[in-house]
């Protein structure tokens, strides 16, 4: 996964060692100059005899990925959230109900910890309230606070109007298209990995 952040796998395990099958630099013989495609002539100048394909696809993957989170979220970070923060509040505002932590790790694809520490600093932010479960202490339930609804409702429109303005370089056909694309890559996977899928 050498071109999602300029680090080179050495071992070129991102080829899988299978024989190449002639597509573009630019994946699908598009024509591309984007870092990837650069990466991918490299590769293909000191082996020429693996396939870059895995390579052009997940490294733009992992490209976009990062030049999104370090673009960051200008209207998240206007009220002084995080996405991971935004995304626990979003979770428990379209459930619709109290939830475990437990419950919204699985749901943000986050680890215990992760949550624990997010969820300490929404509740100082009086963003989310905790309650126990009177049959076992060990169990907490999370919910919204007012206030935490009030500021998801009147943050969702300007953030997709955000995320709308990041993608508007692609046409509605290509955005479906995209969609559709990594919504086949995301159920695969998840298939994979044993991910619940709601």
């Amino acid at each position: 996964m050498t071109a999602a952040d300029g680090r080179t796998d050495t071992g070129g395990g991102t080829a899988g060692g299978r024989p190449r099958t002639g597509s573009g630099a630019g994946g699908g013989g598009a024509a591309a100059n984007d870092t990837v495609a650069a990466v991918v002539r490299q590769w293909r100048a000191v082996r020429p005899d693996i396939d870059t394909g895995p390579m052009e696809i997940i490294g733009r993957i992992n490209r976009c990925a990062a030049l999104l989170q370090q673009a960051e979220d200008a209207p998240l970070r206007r009220v002084g959230l995080s996405r991971p923060e935004f995304d626990v509040l979003g979770t428990l505002r379209r459930t619709g109900h109290e939830l475990t932590p437990g419950e919204i790790a699985r749901e943000t694809f986050s680890s215990g910890a992760a949550v624990t520490k997010r969820l300490k600093q929404l509740t100082e932010r009086g963003l989310v309230e905790r309650r126990g479960d009177a049959r076992d202490r060990r169990v907490a339930h999370v919910r919204l606070t007012d206030a935490g609804r009030e500021l998801v409702d009147g943050i969702l429109p300007e953030q997709l109007s955000y995320e709308s303005a990041v993608l508007s370089g692609l046409d509605g056909e290509g955005q479906g298209e995209l969609a559709g694309l990594l919504g086949e890559l995301l159920v695969q996977l998840e298939g994979r990995l044993g991910v619940p899928r709601g």
